[in-house]
């Protein structure tokens, strides 16, 4: 495209694109921003080394022009979006990117591959936070994805409300507070559960974590506390019927003197069979595979189109796609979040604006929205884009460790603003309709 923009004398056009989903996957009731600061990062570094010229040289399908521009190529437009950890709905302009034409394509790929991933995973671990009422996860999913994106899924999931991660990686790049147990492999290399026991808490002290599910989980309570005593920090169970064995592992801990000792649970859990140890006298949850691979739905159906472009005059005309079921709507767009006047979310609105104008200043009551059909709680509502990028420069705010907590506190915030239907497992329309005034 870039290629033969640049030979139509196209490539420079003033361009507005957006990055949206048309549905939720899995009829979710809400999605969840996730990679935004990754993307923010890897926006700041985007550049075409004299290797990668190279190989694109030898392949033959690029003129001199292209390589010439791909060399000197740096982003110099605005980007403006959903705050990292916010929660969005269909349609929902997350990313709004604005530039020449050529220099918006581009980031097509980079945009969508980490949204798509990080967000399904937020989404996901999002829905198992709401499923534990209160109690901490942990994500145990490296194993289940590959070893790039195992550490963005960390990431994602600690946005999302999870307390740990098993990924050190992720630990050490975005300070995550990390965590993890001893697997099987650990008893088994020893000659009795007992001696492997007395191993690990001769090296990490009795607030270890001790799995006692490799033989009989009946022995193997006994025997954590008899090597750790009654100050065992935690047993871990990963099999059988977690409910049933979860109460009786309870009450034989109490038994036994160790009413401190906590219970974790593992076990290829997802939102669904953490909603169902709701009355468990489960402490903790290690959540893998279901996490890292959006609990079914591994991406968020996002899709990058150009919404406005200027002609050959110089004037901006508003561009979709018209296409059965995949309809989009042009032009550049604010969008608020509208609330009752109990404080929870009644809609998502969003209203088409000058191209030359500032979403991010854009007055609610400016947007056509307050009029003489308008409820006084209509009034109530917040600009929900943010200025990522301006003229080429990245405001550091929206990257680092300090944007990864901010993020989180946001996700809690947004979360809690949404109506109770939102906290629903079961299959549904979005919990928020998304409204559009042209």
């Amino acid at each position: 495209m870039v290629d033969a923009a640049l030979a139509a004398g196209t490539a420079s056009r003033d361009s507005i694109f957006e990055l949206f989903t048309r549905r939720l996957p899995g009829a979710r009731k809400y999605g969840v921003v996730a990679g935004t600061g990754r993307f923010l990062e890897a926006l700041a570094r985007f550049r075409f080394t004299d290797s990668e010229l190279e190989w694109l040289r030898s392949e033959q399908f690029l003129s001199s022009k292209t390589l010439d521009w791909l060399a000197d190529y740096r982003f110099s437009g605005n980007i403006y979006g959903y705050a990292e950890g916010e929660v969005f709905f269909p349609n929902s302009p997350i990313l709004t990117v604005e530039s020449g034409f050529a220099e918006g394509v581009i980031l097509e790929t980079l945009a969508l591959s980490i949204f798509n991933a990080d967000s399904a995973v937020a989404t996901a671990a999002s829905r198992m936070v709401n499923a534990s009422f209160g109690r901490p996860l942990a994500e145990m999913g490296s194993r289940r994805t590959n070893e790039i994106n195992a550490v963005g899924a960390a990431r994602a999931a600690y946005i999302a409300g999870f307390a740990a991660t098993s990924n050190l990686e992720a630990g050490r790049s975005y300070q995550i507070p990390t965590m993890g147990t001893a697997a099987h492999a650990f008893t088994l290399l020893h000659d009795s559960e007992i001696a492997a026991f007395e191993a690990q808490v001769a090296t990490l002290g009795k607030s270890t974590t001790l799995l006692v599910d490799t033989y009989d989980i009946v022995q193997g309570v006994k025997n954590a506390v008899a090597v750790a005593g009654t100050e065992l920090g935690a047993v871990r169970i990963d099999s059988g019927d977690l409910p049933v064995v979860v109460k009786q592992v309870r009450e034989l801990l109490d038994s036994l003197g160790a009413h401190n000792t906590k219970i974790t649970v593992t076990n290829d859990l997802d939102e669904f069979t953490i909603a169902a140890l709701a009355a468990s006298p489960v402490d903790s949850f290690g959540v893998g595979t279901s996490v890292v691979t959006g609990s079914g739905s591994p991406n968020m159906s996002m899709v990058y189109k150009l919404v406005a472009r200027t002609d050959d005059n110089g004037n901006w005309q508003s561009v979709a796609k018209k296409a059965e079921g995949k309809t989009s709507y042009g032009g550049k767009k604010a969008a608020y979040r509208v609330y009752d006047e109990s404080g929870f979310v009644s809609a998502e609105k969003l209203s088409v604006i000058d191209p030359h104008s500032d979403p991010v200043t854009a007055e609610f009551a400016a947007a056509g929205w307050v009029n003489s059909d308008a409820s006084e709680s209509d009034a109530k509502a917040r600009n929900l884009l943010n200025r990522f990028v301006a003229a080429g420069e990245v405001d550091p705010q929206f990257t680092g460790i300090e944007a990864i907590a901010a993020a989180r506190q946001r996700h809690s915030t947004s979360v809690r603003e949404l109506p109770p239907i939102a906290m629903s497992l079961q299959r549904g329309e979005p919990a928020v309709a998304t409204v559009l005034v042209q």
